[in-house]
């Protein structure tokens, strides 16, 4: 898998993941999957919206997730 994604939850990343570490990791998911570090112009809208759909997935899980000895992070 991609080795420079790194672990977004507690207690490996001691602080909550910011939007940009999300986004991050996400990008570098694309590039693996996709085999492009940067794609030609004609595949940028779909890379684009791939990278947008995944930080959102990431984000979603992040703040589903319950981790034991951690306080949960649901809004609710």
């Amino acid at each position: 898998m991609c080795r420079s994604i790194k672990t977004l939850r507690p207690p490996v990343l001691p602080e909550e993941a910011t939007e940009e570490d999300i986004r991050a990791a996400a990008l570098q998911y694309v590039r693996k999957v996709s085999g492009f570090r940067a794609p030609a112009a004609h595949n940028r809208e779909a890379f684009d919206r791939a990278v947008d759909a995944i930080a959102e997935a990431t984000a979603e899980l992040l703040t589903d997730l319950e981790v034991r000895g951690q306080p949960t992070r649901r809004a609710g």
